[in-house]
């Protein structure tokens, strides 16, 4: 009779189990590797397909854009369109930016282009724009010179003088090759010494800006026909010396410069209403400021002729005839008879009063 097994029992031994627990393993392992691989194998290839195609697309690419754009005769760079509202030449702009006709419209970089025009101290704003098929448009907006600016007490000629630049608003030194007739009537600042000067740089001195914004605020209706500043004097270091064109002498502090000039003003108004000419303004005091008056030109005239003064008539008398007194009309004729000489006889200016007459009834 069997004995029956327990409902719950194992069949097989441990070792038996150990062993098939082992071979499950190794069959897991090595089915898992196999799928890891096969991952692996298909993101290469993958990845390997999309280099391919990006690489044949991007030489397709250049190979159409090198033969229907960069190899194209037709945007072949024929029209360089330069204009300016200053005096930099066509020829001088092209040499910085390195741009001729003849090379394709693709290869002109127009950042660099830009960025070369910009750097020159003339140039304050720039517009480069390529028109296809064949056309380059340079629009260059140069900067307006307000003043000369020199480190020198005085000078002559700016036009002719190293030591002086061109300064537009902003302070932007320049120094143009050719120069404007109209650069000529414009102010001189002298005396600039607190910081060196070069065309491109910017000048920072206090004494320099304030100069500079003194001419920006002067150029307001009333001030700008009354009071044309001719000359700025910044040597002191504590003040702006300023003579305009009736060599009125004016002395600025370098803060508040608009209600020192409203104060000019009222002295302006007033000269003209006693028509009298403004000699000096110191405006560095705010109360009982020093004025002196000169004298008009119509005064200054009048007071080189002298009244009932009688002018002085000088009559031609013979070199040898006595300075003041008589002289006979006869005598004369004897001795320029007499003399052997074809010589005409010399004679000289001697001053006799008017109203009077000579012995000779002349």
């Amino acid at each position: 009779m069997k004995r029956s097994r327990p409902r719950n029992q194992r069949v097989s031994k441990p070792k038996q189990r150990r062993q098939q627990h082992l071979l499950d393993v190794n069959v897991r392992s090595r089915s898992a590797a196999q799928h890891r691989n096969r991952k692996v194998l298909v993101f290469v290839s993958k990845f390997v397909l999309v280099i391919a195609l990006a690489t044949g697309v991007c030489l397709g690419a250049r190979a159409g854009l090198r033969r229907f754009f960069f190899d194209n005769p037709d945007y072949r760079l024929t029209n360089i369109e330069f204009e300016t509202d200053g005096t930099l030449p066509r020829d001088r702009a092209l040499e910085v930016t390195d741009v001729h006709e003849g090379e394709n419209i693709f290869h002109v970089d127009l950042a660099q282009v830009h960025d070369k025009l910009q750097e020159l101290p003339q140039v304050d704003d720039v517009q480069v724009v390529r028109k296809l098929p064949n056309e380059i448009d340079i629009r260059v907006t140069e900067r307006k010179p307000i003043a000369w600016i020199t480190s020198e007490k005085s000078i002559a000629d700016p036009f002719t003088s190293d030591a002086a630049f061109l300064v537009d608003a902003r302070g932007v030194l320049m120094k143009e090759k050719k120069l404007l007739p109209e650069y000529l009537g414009l102010p001189l600042i002298t005396g600039c010494t607190s910081e060196t000067l070069a065309a491109g740089k910017i000048v920072e001195s206090s004494e320099a800006r304030a100069a500079l914004e003194l001419l920006r605020m002067s150029t307001r209706s009333f001030m700008q026909t009354r009071f044309q500043i001719r000359e700025i004097d910044v040597s002191k270091g504590y003040c702006l010396h300023v003579t305009d064109k009736n060599r009125t002498q004016v002395t600025f502090a370098f803060e508040n410069l608009e209600t020192q000039l409203q104060r000019l003003e009222q002295f302006l108004i007033y000269s003209d209403d006693t028509k009298q000419e403004l000699a000096t303004v110191n405006l560095l005091v705010q109360r009982n400021i020093p004025v002196t008056f000169g004298k008009p030109a119509v005064d200054v005239i009048n007071e080189t002729i002298v009244p009932n003064e009688q002018p002085r008539v000088m009559k031609a008398l013979p070199p040898d005839a006595p300075k003041f007194g008589t002289f006979s009309a006869t005598k004369l004729h004897a001795t320029a008879s007499a003399s052997p000489s074809p010589k005409m006889s010399i004679k000289r200016a001697l001053p006799v009063e008017k109203g009077k007459k000579n012995t000779n009834g002349e």
